[in-house]
């Protein structure tokens, strides 16, 4: 058998055309249009590289070989892999016939330092006071979606607010690939695994989930809604298991909400629809979103707190943060300010009760 080191190396040596721009903190996505075109993001920005691989089949043997190593099957029957590099870096990679153009391949980054509140703050991803508010709201265990497009930080974000967590709780986490990266003591680290050549030994999300709930979790963890399993959150959400954290797709909170119900419709159980409804404003304390504005910086725009659903009005959302882009500066750059609106969340007097303190700035404006 060969070990895991020499694996690991013959691996990278087939990606080394690229391998400079995978060693490099400051780039965060590397694409492989085919085997002659290769483009990075650095800053939110995308910029087209020398980089080439030497010819179709070498790309090929890239990826049958990751395909190896991650013990997953990619031919033209199956096309698409989703992988990991040894670093974590995520890898989704697309043959031909379904990528008619030659093998396609995004590989977004594994960083290996963890990204923390203060550097959010620091990069003006959110305030300080924004970061009070949810401090209290995961303290509060409340069931907090992180939403946004692709490459908005979700993720990033998911693993800042965790950090939030009292050290005392035992975390489960789950996910199709791993990408988390808590820093907790007591975190329980599952994965979903696609069926075989022979279409056998699946295990989904929704299998991790249902066996979750019997492992005495304190809080549940989902790296990704994107299915079925949005029912059995939810249901999760309503039934005594409080401060569940995920993330969804979704570009503006009320989009959220729509999303995770038309993923609970994808489930095997005939809910009634007003019943869903009615489960799905229960369900969900508070949307945060993220975007990636059009300089390519990433941050919050959004805190909001789900009221409910009304059957005429449908979700009652209450926005508690909100960001207002006010133009650009001399170097492009988006000029914006995120402040509270004057709404005060439901659970203000049990986040008092646990010690507590909502920002001074969420007060005053909800004074005035």
């Amino acid at each position: 058998m060969i070990p895991r080191e020499v694996f690991e190396q013959t691996l990278l040596g087939f990606f080394e055309p690229v391998r400079a721009y995978l060693e490099d903190p400051s780039v965060s996505e590397v694409m492989i249009n085919g085997p002659f075109e290769v483009w990075i993001e650095r800053a939110g920005r995308l910029h087209r590289t020398e980089a080439r691989f030497a010819s179709h089949e070498a790309l090929l043997a890239a990826i049958r070989n990751l395909a190896q190593y991650v013990g997953r099957t990619v031919d033209e029957e199956r096309p698409i892999l989703e992988a990991r590099l040894p670093d974590g870096s995520r890898v989704e990679a697309i043959l031909p016939p379904a990528s008619p153009d030659g093998p396609s391949v995004a590989i977004r980054r594994f960083f290996r330092e963890t990204l923390t509140i203060d550097r959010l703050i620091a990069f003006g991803s959110l305030t300080e006071d924004a970061a009070q508010l949810l401090r209290a709201l995961v303290g509060c265990k409340q069931n907090i979606l992180v939403a946004g497009g692709t490459g908005s930080g979700k993720t990033s974000l998911l693993n800042v607010l965790s950090s939030f967590v009292d050290d005392g709780e035992r975390i489960v986490v789950i996910e199709d690939s791993r990408e988390l990266q808590l820093q907790k003591p007591h975190v329980v680290q599952l994965e979903a695994r696609p069926p075989d050549a022979r279409g056998r030994g699946a295990v989904t999300i929704r299998d991790l989930f249902k066996a979750t709930l019997r492992m005495r979790p304190d809080r549940i963890v989902v790296g990704e809604i994107r299915g079925g399993e949005a029912l059995d959150l939810v249901q999760a959400m309503t039934s005594g298991h409080g401060g569940c954290l995920s993330t969804v797709h979704a570009s503006y909170p009320i989009d959220a909400m729509s999303r995770l119900e038309t993923m609970a419709l994808m489930s095997d159980v005939g809910l009634p629809l007003h019943a869903l409804r009615a489960q799905v404003g229960s369900a969900v304390d508070i949307i945060v979103q993220t975007a990636r504005l059009q300089d390519g910086s990433r941050c919050v725009t959004h805190v909001t707190e789900v009221v409910g659903y009304h059957p005429e009005r449908g979700y009652e959302l209450v926005d508690l943060f909100v960001r207002t882009i006010r133009g650009r500066d001399a170097r492009g750059r988006v000029i914006s300010s995120f402040r509270p609106t004057g709404r005060l969340p439901r659970c203000v007097e049990q986040a008092q009760a646990l010690g507590f303190e909502l920002p001074a700035s969420m007060v005053e404006a909800a004074t005035r």
